[in-house]
């Protein structure tokens, strides 16, 4: 039996890192993986899942190695580094070591694949055990089964507070509140837990119940609330009524999961049917999502023009255009901050470089690589970084993130004021901004309906000669 901190060693001298990584290497034995949302939106999981070569040693035969073995494999042929810590020599040999070991049990096998992954230094490049990689599917499916609130928490206190309950879902109807704190689930107490573990004990199965104990105003209540299924809603919207009677529709999108872009367009056609006279749309806070969803939105906006194109490292590149079906042609106005990234940064790009539209905030995050999910044999999963995206302009904007055209930066003090019902109100001063740029292109076109729409759908010409 190899015990934890031994199998740590062996990988470290194995590997032959540098002092550095190989304190790095350490990390995955005494942290635990944690899984939330962002984590999906920080990778765009949407590039094609490829049958596996088959075993070509007899030592894998065992479920521990196999697992092992299928990380191994997709890294050596799919995996772009973008860290300049791989080396293809090293990761050959590192397979027949870690294939020599003696496993028991999936504890140490998930061990040496974290620390496998943990040398090639790409936050983005990560094994989900099984629970973690359901975990995953349900965060990117557009629905789950729960109670229907949303948790974040304080970072002095640790409390898991309660952001708001989803409006007609089971906890708004047992009167869930928002600011709410959750000291106890089913009686156990959520001192020291994470999110990420609270969410886990909160969903469950269709008709189930929990039981949350809540503090409120200093009194604590005990709340028994049944399981139901969930839709996320990604997309709020509304109307604001501007100078001169102009109306404004603010549509805030909070990530890219497979129900956005239904969401997306069912938000857009209900606008128009309005009459607005432009849009705000707002990305801030979003940390993206599913590549498909991201192209199929910037397309309701985008009528001409390259979205997006990938490159994988063999240099192949996939180009994506819009296909001449958006929805809208009114001008619009993009919110972005330090926290919008990857999916948010394909839609905000495309809109940027087609001249569709004009980006308002802080410069974005900065999250320029693509993520493909595979599954493994026994139920658990891997995300691993298969290409870089580029602008339509050509921007690799990984770890540079996107200037946006008018800089709005939100004070500290402000942004600890902000709350979910604040987005897109007087109260939200990015967004005043925004509006009066807007109404600055709005006052330009005089009318929408004489609107040179032509002006916000040039055609990018870079990349059309490596169209494939």
């Amino acid at each position: 039996m190899v015990s934890g901190l031994n199998l740590c060693e062996i990988m470290i001298k194995i590997a032959n890192l540098n002092e550095r990584t190989s304190k790095g290497l350490l990390l995955p034995i005494f942290r635990r993986t944690v899984l939330i949302s962002s984590l999906f939106s920080f990778g765009i999981l949407s590039l094609p899942v490829f049958g596996l070569p088959r075993a070509s040693s007899s030592a894998i035969g065992e479920s521990p190695k196999e697992v092992i073995d299928q990380v191994w494999q997709i890294v050596y042929r799919d995996y772009l580094d973008s860290s300049g810590k791989y080396n293809v020599n090293d990761w050959k040999k590192l397979r027949s070591k870690l294939l020599s070991i003696q496993y028991v049990g999936t504890t140490e096998s998930y061990e040496a694949i974290r620390g496998m992954l943990e040398s090639l230094n790409d936050p983005y490049t990560r094994f989900l055990d099984p629970k973690e990689f359901q975990e995953m599917k349900i965060d990117t499916s557009g629905e789950l089964t729960g109670v229907g609130i949303q948790l974040s928490q304080d970072k002095s206190t640790k409390n898991l507070i309660v952001v708001t309950p989803i409006e007609g879902t089971p906890a708004f109807k047992a009167g869930i509140k928002p600011k709410d704190i959750i000291v106890s689930i089913d009686g156990v107490s959520t001192k020291d837990m994470s999110v990420e573990e609270a969410v886990r004990m909160i969903r469950g199965k269709e008709g189930s119940k929990v039981n949350l104990g809540l503090e409120r105003d200093e009194r604590l209540l005990e709340v028994l609330i049944t399981r139901a299924r969930i839709e996320i809603n990604t997309v709020d919207s509304q109307i604001n009524k501007v100078s001169g009677g102009m109306e404004i529709g603010y549509i805030r999108l909070k990530q890219f999961n497979a129900n956005a872009s239904k969401e997306m367009r069912n938000t857009i056609n209900k606008l128009e049917s309005k009459g607005v006279d432009g849009y705000i749309l707002d990305l801030r806070f979003n940390p993206g999502g599913l590549l498909e969803s991201s192209i199929d939105i910037a397309r309701q906006w985008i009528n001409k023009g390259t979205i997006v194109s990938t490159k994988t490292r063999d240099g192949i590149r996939d180009v994506r255009k819009a296909n001449g079906k958006a929805l809208t042609f009114l001008p619009v106005v993009v919110l972005v901050n330090k926290s919008s990234a990857s999916a948010s940064e394909i839609l905000s790009g495309a809109i940027q470089d087609n001249q569709r539209g004009l980006l308002v905030g802080e410069q974005t995050y900065g999250k320029g690589l693509v993520q493909s999910v595979r599954p493994l044999s026994d139920g658990s999963g891997l995300t691993v970084t298969v290409a870089k995206y580029l602008t339509p302009n050509g921007t690799d904007i990984h770890r540079n993130g996107i200037k946006p055209d008018v800089l709005a930066i939100m004070s500290k003090q402000d942004l600890e004021k902000l709350t979910p019902i604040d987005f897109g109100t007087r109260r939200d001063s990015q967004y005043l901004i925004a509006e009066s740029q807007l109404f600055k292109l709005l006052r330009k076109s005089s009318m929408k309906t004489s609107y040179n729409y032509s002006n916000f759908n040039n055609i990018n010409q870079f990349i059309a000669i490596d169209q494939i």
